[in-house]
């Protein structure tokens, strides 16, 4: 008799320590992920200040004591994530799962390979988890329209580019031949250099043309650099305009973002929350 009661008292310890760590409706679970979103962002504020010769010359050892204190927290945090979820692996191979390891590994590397600890930086992409924190997962429908449109642009942009690099490998041959090496056009990679550089409006000045005739190609390249931008984003532009207006056709739950409803439907067929 005692054992049921007890069930019903007390959660599993498994389930709560899951419930803090990837649950936020619970006060417990958001102070963990506020807690945590702080903590990611002091730790790369260390690395960025360990990223400093003047700094790290006289604070190095208090910055290195208090990075390992960061990655072991994090290392911590990384093992009850594995521990609370009921697909370890599943959670490991995850986006964030990658990301939590990519956290924490440069710093154990650094024992073997020095200055790899400067890969922290990789703790940003770990802000991510503050749309979950906040509430701010609307932002997502919008993030799948930039992804998807993308994704339809590819091929156009793919196409595009490969005409760009023929041009640029076309004008830097013809300027290698026209300028030489007297005038820095040293070689036939090093005339594409500049053809993109210029293409692209770019324009580092390293290198520049001399003759007449290689003004006149570099003022062609520049003119034509002015229209090339354009391009790919009205391509992006003209998909991201035809996805916006599919994404508008399809009805999303707002509870628990499931598309796919049909046309009349009130509620959501998954967890019952009326459509807008």
């Amino acid at each position: 008799m005692d054992s049921p009661s007890r069930g019903q008292l007390h959660k599993n310890w498994r389930s709560r320590l899951s419930e803090i760590i990837f649950g936020t409706d619970t006060p417990a679970g958001k102070a963990f992920d506020v807690l945590l979103i702080w903590s990611i962002l002091f730790s790369i504020v260390i690395v960025i200040l360990e990223s400093v010769h003047s700094i790290r010359n006289v604070y190095g050892g208090i910055l290195y004591g208090i990075e390992w204190f960061f990655t072991i927290m994090f290392t911590i945090e990384y093992v009850l994530r594995l521990i609370s979820v009921k697909r370890p692996l599943g959670y490991a191979s995850s986006f964030f799962g990658l990301v939590d390891l990519l956290a924490i590994l440069p710093t154990y590397l650094s024992i073997l390979v020095p200055g790899s600890q400067s890969l922290l930086a990789i703790r940003t992409l770990r802000l991510l988890r503050v749309f979950r924190v906040f509430k701010l997962t609307h932002y997502t429908r919008e993030a799948r329209i930039i992804m998807s449109a993308l994704r339809a642009s590819g091929r156009k942009i793919g196409v595009f580019i490969s005409a760009v690099l023929a041009i640029a490998v076309i004008i830097g041959s013809v300027m290698y031949v026209v300028e030489g090496e007297k005038n820095g056009f040293v070689d036939i990679p090093t005339s594409i250099y500049w053809a993109i550089v210029t293409l692209t409006t770019v324009g580092y000045g390293d290198l520049s043309p001399q003759t007449p005739l290689g003004k006149a190609l570099a003022s062609f390249l520049m003119i034509m650099g002015y229209g090339i931008i354009a391009v790919p984003t009205g391509i992006v532009t003209v998909e991201l305009s035809q996805t916006t207006q599919n994404e508008a056709s399809v009805r999303e739950c707002p509870g628990c973002n499931i598309r796919s409803h049909a046309a009349d439907a009130e509620f959501c067929r998954c967890c019952g929350a009326k459509l807008s």
